[in-house]
């Protein structure tokens, strides 16, 4: 099967509008995290990544307006003209307009997912929109679900994006869970806590018809069925979608140049990440977690740290894990501890969620 074009990107966070410039932020070591004191979110102060400053478009909510910058940001960038109406739209998300809830002006019609999918859609004129909201592996998901549907041939491009921000509902959710750290996240270190939720929209622009210098190769997905929040604790399963995207991909393991991990910063998360690697027989490879600089921005992590994983192979650049300083899962991982400039040519991108949902993707540089 054909490889899938990955024309253009974009990324609006904490540290910045637009993927170059979030880049150059963790490059230099810069983390979106800090301590949110803000009483609309939680009665006490959390570390998150917070963004300030984006001005709204008139009939659009927030979390519409920054998927709807994401996007404009990613089509500007695009070297090349796209029919809108040969587009599919595919919004990745885990609780969309839930901050809704919260407002006096709330209005019912605006919360289903499917609604705000076709709400953006609309507004750029794309011929059809889906949603993928599977945890926090939505944003890998509707990265393969984009693929698959362009396979097809019924679209010629496809426009991925995936947004999540913080509300009042998400971050008592996670406070009930005894999730957050009181501190900014160290994945897979000795001394972590816990994670940090962020928000961010993230998109990126594939094709059938166009080529380009990146390639999403492969992919894979299962579901360990384990606990309706824990993951597994053996890591097979998401060592499985990890084989069956490289097998997808049709090339080795001995291939990657390294790891874009899901890498929350939780005790059983990053455990299970390390033995899933280990039974892919990649865990010999350079791994990053980007939660330190983004915390976890839920449904958009997975495009989001795919974005950033482009710049890497863009910057020939691996970029370090912050908040990391001392092993701390049961088995030998290469956990990358400093930038370091090096060749990059293909990465691979993971992610799991509650439910058990496990997915993979290979991505790979031309030149």
């Amino acid at each position: 099967m054909k490889s899938i074009a990955i024309l253009s990107d974009s990324l609006i966070s904490p540290l910045g509008h637009g993927s170059k410039e979030n880049f150059d932020a963790i490059k230099k070591g810069i983390s979106g995290v800090s301590l949110v004191e803000d009483f609309k979110l939680s009665d006490k102060p959390f570390f998150g990544g917070n963004i300030r400053g984006i001005k709204s478009k008139n009939g659009f909510t927030r979390f519409e307006n920054l998927s709807i910058l994401s996007i404009e940001d990613a089509l500007e960038k695009s070297q090349v003209q796209i029919d809108p109406k040969s587009t599919v739209f595919i919004l990745a998300t885990t609780k969309g307009n839930i901050e809704l809830l919260d407002s006096d002006k709330m209005n019912q019609a605006d919360l289903p997912l499917h609604t705000t999918a076709e709400k953006i859609a609309i507004y750029f004129g794309f011929g059809k929109s889906y949603v993928v909201s599977n945890a926090c592996t939505s944003g890998v998901v509707a990265i393969i679900v984009a693929k698959r549907l362009l396979q097809t041939k019924k679209f010629s491009h496809a426009i991925v994006t995936g947004t999540d921000v913080l509300s009042r509902f998400i971050v008592s959710g996670f406070q009930s869970l005894l999730a957050l750290s009181d501190e900014p996240c160290r994945p897979f270190d000795a001394s972590r806590k816990g994670l940090n939720l962020g928000e961010a929209s993230a998109t990126i622009m594939l094709s059938n018809k166009h080529e380009s210098n990146f390639a999403l190769l492969g992919d894979g997905s299962t579901n360990d069925a384990n606990h309706i929040s824990g993951p597994s604790r053996t890591g097979v399963e998401l060592g499985e979608a990890i084989t069956t995207a490289l097998a997808d991909s049709r090339i080795m393991n001995t291939e990657l140049d390294f790891i874009s991990a899901h890498g929350t910063a939780t005790l059983y998360n990053d455990e299970m990440e390390a033995k899933a690697f280990t039974h892919a027989k990649i865990n010999h490879l350079p791994v990053n977690s980007l939660k330190g600089y983004f915390g976890h921005t839920l449904g958009a992590s997975g495009i989001l740290e795919t974005v950033m994983s482009l710049q890497s192979l863009n910057n020939n650049e691996l970029i370090a894990t912050k908040g990391f300083s001392q092993h701390g899962v049961s088995v030998p991982l290469n956990v990358i501890h400093q930038h370091e400039s090096r060749s990059l040519k293909t990465f691979l991108k993971t992610a799991s969620g509650f439910g058990g949902c496990n997915a993979a993707l290979v991505v790979q540089k031309k030149n």
